[in-house]
């Protein structure tokens, strides 16, 4: 086995356990994933199993390709034979291996697919992205359609939800499609009553081996048992942190670690809590903190590394001046400290929250990336409004043309791109801009003759006055008059660190500043002509949920008030964990911050931040 890395005991114990089932329970930066490539190498290399024995799953396409990239040195040439896969790759690989004849619905197709659905079914007081959540959940908690009709009783929306279910279940079957959730289900059924099927791949892979495990929801887990092969010379090892579970709104269930021994009876549990990633204060903050979770593993936080500086907390007194507070100490720490930029990361509970550093870091110069998203300015949800804005202001110039052919359709028209190319044709040699061309257009169909006249109404009136209105009270108006806060959230199933109604109420607030629309579009220019968020040298910024494994020198955790962190919808030990996560990404600097105003409103700081600094002691258990 080629490898320089040297184990300490506990990762050698982890390492070389051999048979039988076992539960690693691995703190942050604890070398968990270089445990799991050794172990590989261990059981491959030492005791002659077979690479194409085990089965490693993990939760990301990321994650696998870092578990293989680290297995390399281990096992050189022999690592491309061990499975590594996401568990839906791995469903996707045995389904298909069985013969099952299938097409993925994913992405839009999906939306599109429910929502047409939806349409036939008449319903119109559900939207697309609630009932794909609905259902999605049902499935990953292997709960049937008769079960759900069940189990809502007489709540009749989610009847209706029922209604969709069935529908959607029966539709996919007749195109022999499948969704991600379909492969899990299908997987399971597969496994569970096809007895020589499940011990075809029980005696495939001998040694399964899952990281991340607390993320694992119940079809997952119980694909995982059907695996299991309880021989002498097989095992099931799992690796995870209870800590760190922050998925429950996709069905995972930290209950899966936390009751390991109760699922498994007989199995061991061994601890990694030595943190090569953060300081002893650093680490105390994240101990502080989690010990007020009733529901964990009981762990102590340990580190060899020398000690550093002290938490800092900031306070301000509204997110502008909070944004600025971060700025400076950023800029401190680059001119004074030789902070690198891209050593820098500052996390929010929700992506809403990024305007306001976006502004203040684009207006002092700092560099900064928005890790695996888009720029305030630059998100669906905001950028519609502002092309409306863009054909409110200039209809009657190229910039007008193209944000009518933007805005058009948007929210749904049933205008389409056969009806945009007539309206270009028609408009050739013409001299005019096309939405005095559309108002000229002969238009045959009823329908659309009606919906392009009833656009004009409500166009004319705002493109009259537009030298005289706020930009605030026209994205107002808009919202209101073209229901745009329902179409916006229609086809999104709700995750907690993407809220596109409040991204609108930041825009409105942006917008507030400035007393005239084309003021505002300037300024909107000038920022997206002016962002730096493709600049590798930069400040990351990101939700805590985009952070989860990753590690920065330095992190600043922003927004630490009431309702936002802790989430007013979430459950508090859910959300705990989802601060800890945050606050564990630091290694050598920590940075909380917390203004008195918030949202345009008083703010309370969070209970978090005196858990983390220890003035609040966790309630005694009666």
């Amino acid at each position: 086995m080629n490898t320089k890395m040297k184990l300490n005991p506990e990762q050698q114990a982890a390492a070389e356990f051999l048979n039988g089932i076992c539960v690693v329970v691995a703190v942050p930066g604890s070398g968990k994933t270089l445990t799991m490539t050794h172990r590989i190498g261990n059981l491959v290399m030492k005791h002659g199993v077979a690479p194409e024995n085990i089965l490693g799953l993990t939760f990301t396409r990321h994650a696998a390709d870092a578990m293989r990239e680290k297995l390399l040195p281990v096992l050189n040439e022999l690592s491309s034979r061990v499975h590594l896969a996401t568990i839906h790759s791995f469903c996707h690989f045995l389904l298909r291996s069985e013969n099952r004849v299938f097409n993925i619905l994913s992405g839009k197709e999906q939306v599109i697919f429910v929502r047409d659905i939806l349409k036939r079914l008449r319903l119109k007081d559900l939207t697309t992205g609630m009932v794909m959540r609905e259902i999605s959940l049902a499935k990953n908690n292997l709960i049937g359609l008769e079960e759900f009709r069940e189990l809502y009783g007489d709540d009749r929306t989610m009847q209706k939800v029922a209604d969709v279910y069935e529908a959607y279940d029966r539709e996919k079957a007749a195109r022999l499609l499948m969704d991600f959730d379909d492969l899990l289900v299908e997987a399971y059924r597969l496994l569970l009553e096809n007895e020589p099927v499940c011990e075809k791949y029980r005696g495939t892979f001998r040694h399964v081996m899952v990281d991340e495990y607390q993320d694992t929801n119940p079809v997952q887990m119980e694909i995982l048992k059907l695996l299991i092969d309880h021989g002498d010379d097989a095992s099931f090892w799992a690796c995870g942190d209870d800590w760190q579970s922050i998925y429950a709104f996709t069905g995972a269930s930290v209950a899966n670690i936390i009751n390991f021994h109760d699922l498994f009876p007989g199995s061991e549990q061994l601890i990694l809590n030595l943190n090569y990633r953060s300081t002893p204060e650093i680490l105390q903050a994240c101990q502080n903190l989690i010990q007020h979770n009733i529901r964990k593993i009981e762990k102590e936080l340990r580190t060899d590394n020398p000690k550093g500086d002290a938490v800092i907390v900031l306070e301000s007194s509204s997110e502008e001046t909070e944004a600025m507070a971060v700025a400076t100490e950023i800029m401190d720490l680059v001119e004074r400290k030789g902070v690198s930029y891209d050593d820098i990361a500052v996390l929010y509970r929700c992506n809403f929250q990024s305007r306001w550093l976006e502004e203040c870091f684009l207006q002092h110069r700092v560099p900064y990336i928005i890790q695996s998203g888009l720029c305030f300015y630059d998100r669906r949800e905001v950028r519609i409004l502002l092309d409306y804005l863009r054909f409110i202001v200039n209809p009657s110039s190229d910039a007008g043309d193209e944000a009518l052919k933007a805005i058009l359709n948007i929210p749904n028209r049933y205008i389409g791109r056969k009806f945009t190319a007539e309206l270009e044709e028609f408009n050739v040699g013409t001299g005019l801009h096309l939405y005095e061309t559309m108002k000229a257009i002969p238009i045959e169909l009823p329908y659309i003759r009606k919906n392009v006249r009833e656009f004009v109404q409500l166009m004319d009136p705002l493109i009259t006055d537009a030298g005289t209105r706020h930009p605030s009270e026209v994205i107002n108006f808009l919202r209101v008059a073209l229901d745009y806060d329902r179409y916006i959230t229609d086809d999104d199933i709700p995750i907690p660190d993407d809220m596109k109604i409040e991204s609108l109420n930041q825009l409105q607030l942006a917008a507030s500043r400035f007393n005239s629309i084309q003021a505002f579009l300037d300024y909107v220019e000038t920022f997206q002509n002016e962002a730096v968020s493709d600049n590798d040298a930069g400040v990351r910024l990101m939700t805590v949920h985009k952070a989860k494994g990753l590690e920065f020198p330095v992190v600043f955790l922003v927004g630490l008030v009431e309702n936002i962190l802790p989430s007013k919808k979430g459950n508090i030990e859910e959300e705990r964990r989802i601060c800890f996560v945050g606050i564990s990404r630091a290694m050598k600097l920590l940075y909380l911050s917390h203004s008195k105003n918030y949202l345009n409103q008083p703010a309370k700081r969070s209970v978090f931040l005196d858990e983390i600094l220890g003035t609040k002691q966790p309630e005694a258990i009666s």
